[in-house]
């Protein structure tokens, strides 16, 4: 059945949207694989874990936030397949960051395109809910991350991390 609120809203856009919804859930999926690595007993760096849990429910916000909008603007919801994490154990908190830095610039990126996708469909409704909801939010996680990497090759090995670590905890 055709969606009868649906206006000015581009197939394109549609299946981007749901691109960019399967992004938003491999990057949760990402961060969970982060977030439960630094809270195993072997490694116990529980700051990091608490980040990379928050980094994880953010991303599963982003995702549910784009399900409703395709269902507000009348298009449909397409889940696909969520890739495994690329990850599983990291060698340094340094390590876990540069990745997690990697990720937010791929799915800014991808939001980018989106955005261009939407202008050049002179949709301004989906472009003005991109900058509103997600645009400044992923400038501020890719410089939030590039800060703690800054940190963290300023800290060191050993005890810096682990005195690193507990700032996170608080």
């Amino acid at each position: 059945m055709a969606s009868k609120c649906r206006q000015n809203y581009h197939e394109e856009s549609e299946a981007s949207i749901n691109k960019q919804i399967n992004i938003e859930l491999n990057a949760h999926y990402q961060y969970l694989a982060l977030s439960s690595y630094y809270d195993r007993d072997d490694v116990a760096l529980k700051g990091f874990s608490k980040f990379f849990k928050h980094s994880a429910e953010e991303e599963h916000e982003h995702a549910e936030k784009l399900m409703k909008y395709q269902n507000l603007r009348g298009g449909r919801v397409v889940l696909t397949a969520i890739n495994r994490p690329a990850h599983q154990e990291w060698a340094t908190p340094l390590a876990a960051i540069e990745f997690a830095l990697n990720l937010e610039k791929q799915v800014n990126q991808s939001l980018l395109d989106l955005h261009k996708v939407a202008s050049g469909h002179n949709d301004a409704h989906l472009s003005d809910h991109l900058e509103e909801h997600f645009l400044e939010e992923q400038v501020e996680s890719i410089n939030k991350l590039a800060k703690m990497h800054t940190n963290l090759v300023r800290v060191g090995d050993g005890l810096g991390v682990f005195l690193y670590d507990k700032e996170l905890q608080s």
